[in-house]
């Protein structure tokens, strides 16, 4: 059975991985906090973290919702929403 994916959990998901690529952009940018970060990257990195951290929880809370709702498992909805959203090249063929 396959799993019935909202516009709403895609678009959640994909906010989700943006902040995240954010995050390790700026990880990328700056080194590691360990090679003197200033006070203004800290508290930028801090700010996308909090950012990514958001829109994480709302995806989760999003899942949560609609697999109670649908009355599948929470994991195989995970799941699906990652492999559509963060490899889509495996959707197609």
């Amino acid at each position: 059975m396959a799993i019935e994916l909202t516009d709403d959990l895609i678009k959640l998901e994909e906010a989700a991985v943006a902040e995240h690529a954010k995050v390790r952009a700026m990880q990328a940018e700056y080194g590691r906090p360990a090679d003197g970060w200033t006070d203004d990257q800290h508290t930028a990195w801090q700010q996308q973290w909090d950012a990514w951290r958001t829109a994480s929880e709302a995806v989760q809370a999003a899942i949560s919702a609609h697999a109670e709702a649908a009355g599948e498992s929470r994991y195989e909805v995970e799941k699906a929403l990652k492999g559509k959203v963060r490899h889509p090249e495996s959707e197609e063929g």
